[in-house]
């Protein structure tokens, strides 16, 4: 009599989703599925709106990322008016948008490091459920948690300063930005109170990737081994191959380093992008067409980045580096859980750009806005914290969006987060005869490294019971747990 676990739904991620594990008779794994059950009308519900309102209406998707897809819609669009592809704005218009970026991907991996993560490392992944939470690590680590939340809510400030509001703001606008700094904004960042100023959240940021170092030493094969598989990378990097947040040219490396997609210009992604249809997901799977559905599948995110880049050029960031790097004998690192490494890594490097960009005049003063010859269609591409983010649209001679793709993070990840799970579950769930709370925590554990938001993959739709269902080779259910 077979089996088939249902995890409903996945925790301590953004928005909501279930995995199924399909058992034998002797206990083994037959078959694991990461299934999206929410469905996304943005593609379709944003036609016929003017392609100008873009980057307001999009980053409607996510209350966690908007930012992301402000700015990635908005690159879309500098394009559509002939503002060019990333180098193409003015200083202080690019400048403006990559401060608000890099404030983005901090108080993002902030949060997912320190609010999501941390309980499964703190406590482990048998850890009691009641503590294994942000609450436990406040009441237990409260030092770790007041330094998670105030290195959050630097970024959020950063954000509202460049976008005008924390959540959903204005900031970016096709062909550049819509205000710039004061002199009194600058000082806050820069000298402001202890501890919201930008050298505490540098050293902060140090101490959290040190704080990860020491825990991987003492639980080596909870971050090396835990979720570990060959994978093709990918991601923006810089002309020059330097690591890249804001823009780039797309690379791709195999799992032993080699490229095999070649820095090409992301306004023709979909040559050499395709995304497959699956039956039991609303979420696509993408792959490389010279390599096919099979082999052609890629990772995105901090680890890629980590895997496609060649250097970093932020002096702190880039000693870290080199040690990710010369712990994997500088090929790519496919470890999943080594994508909290890479996290951190990115952590310190954008408070070292924000403080950059902050020393910079150009973000106070300076033309805003600039444009050329309009276009009826445009890409923008964006280093989203959760991987390469692709926004794609066509707009009429009436200026009306009249066809949009956008291939999110999350979606470009799917595979690998399937492959997470079928690892995790032959080698964790078959180990022991009885289902418990440890065996499917460390299945979420594994979904949590990728920081997966299925709200941007599909768009949420409602709320979702965690349930665990026992059904046999006939279908039929034998035990049921709804918690």
């Amino acid at each position: 009599m077979g089996q088939k676990i249902t995890i409903e739904p996945v925790t301590r991620v953004e928005g909501h989703g279930k995995v199924t594990i399909h058992i034998d008779n002797e206990g083994k794994i037959l078959q694991t599925r990461l299934h999206i059950v929410e469905f996304r009308g943005f593609e379709r519900f944003i036609q016929g709106r003017p392609y100008w309102e873009a980057p307001v209406l999009v980053q409607r998707l996510c209350g966690i990322c908007p930012v992301s897809h402000h700015l990635a819609a908005a690159k879309a669009m500098d394009v559509i008016v002939g503002a060019g592809t990333g180098e193409g704005l003015t200083p202080t218009g690019e400048k403006m948008r990559r401060l608000m970026h890099y404030g983005q991907m901090f108080q993002s991996h902030s949060l997912h490091f320190f609010h999501l993560a941390s309980p499964d490392l703190l406590f482990g992944v048998n850890g009691d459920p009641a503590i294994r939470n942000v609450i436990g690590v406040a009441l237990e680590h409260q030092d770790l948690a007041v330094q998670g939340v105030m290195m959050r809510k630097f970024g959020q400030e950063i954000i509202r300063a460049t976008a005008g509001k924390k959540i959903h703001g204005t900031g970016a606008i096709p062909g550049g930005i819509n205000k710039s700094l004061t002199q009194e904004e600058v000082d806050s960042f820069l000298k402001g109170d202890d501890p919201l100023n930008i050298d505490k959240m540098i050293s902060w940021s140090k101490d959290a990737l040190k704080f990860f170092k020491d825990y991987h030493k003492t639980h080596k094969s909870i971050i090396d081994e835990f979720a570990e598989f060959p994978s093709n990378h990918l991601s923006l990097v810089r002309k020059d191959g330097a690591l890249d947040l804001y823009h780039g040219v797309l690379r791709a490396v195999d799992p032993e380093g080699k490229i095999i997609l070649h820095d090409i210009d992301y306004q023709d992604y979909n040559k050499y992008i395709e995304e497959e249809v699956r039956t039991w997901s609303y979420m696509k799977f993408p792959y490389l067409k010279e390599f096919g559905k099979d082999n052609g599948w890629y990772t995105v995110g901090p680890l890629a980045r980590m895997n496609t880049a060649e250097f970093i050029d932020t002096p702190l960031a880039q000693k870290e580096f080199e040690k990710f790097k010369a712990y994997n004998n500088g090929k790519p690192s496919n470890k999943s859980m080594h994508m909290h490494w890479a996290r951190l890594i990115e952590i310190l490097h954008s408070a070292e750009k924000m403080k950059e960009l902050l020393s910079d005049p150009d973000i106070q003063n300076g033309e805003l806005t600039t444009k050329g010859t309009k276009k009826p269609e445009g890409v923008g591409l964006i280093e989203a914290p959760r991987g390469t983010l692709f926004h794609h649209y066509k707009v009429n001679n009436n200026d009306q969006i009249e066809m949009a793709n956008l291939i999110v993070s999350t979606t470009n990840n799917n595979q690998p987060m399937n492959n997470a799970v079928n690892q995790v579950a032959t080698n964790v769930m078959t180990s022991q005869p009885e289902i418990t709370e440890g065996m499917m925590n460390a299945v979420e554990v594994a979904i949590r490294a990728y920081d997966p938001c299925l709200s941007c993959a599909t768009h949420a739709l409602g709320q979702m019971p965690l349930e665990i269902t026992l059904y046999n080779s006939d279908d039929k259910i034998i035990d049921q747990k709804i918690k």
